[in-house]
This record gives structure tokens, sequence and C-alpha cells, in this order.
């Protein structure tokens, strides 16, 4: 039983999302603002969207 909560509290830290100060010109933010509301997202989450697509690509589509 022990063995299963540290696989569990192990498992919650790698889905712990990290928080990222980010810069971006006035411009680059009001088109992700855009192109988040025709996905129906928030900035952040299309953010977080496009990232992980460009890993994504990057690996190799894996």
């Amino acid at each position: 039983m022990e063995q299963e909560q540290e696989t569990a509290r192990a498992q919650d830290k790698e889905r712990a999302k990290k928080q990222v100060p980010l810069r971006l010109s006035a411009k680059l933010y009001s088109e992700i603002a855009a192109w988040a509301e025709d996905d129906f997202r928030s900035v952040n989450g299309q953010i977080e969207y496009l990232l992980t697509e460009c890993v994504k690509k990057r690996k190799g589509g894996r």
C-alpha cells in the first residue's frame, strides 16, 4: 500500500503544471488571443496547446 501511495505522489508531481513568466509583444498576444477565441480556448490554453504540438512535431509525432 505504501508503494502505491509513493507511485501516486510521483504521478501527481509529474502532472503538476509549472508557472512560467512569458513576455510577448502586444501584436503576438493579440494574434494568439484571436486564435484562442476561434478555438474556444483561453490564451494560456492556446499557448500550452501550441507548445505541446511543437514539441510533438520536434519529437517526430510520438
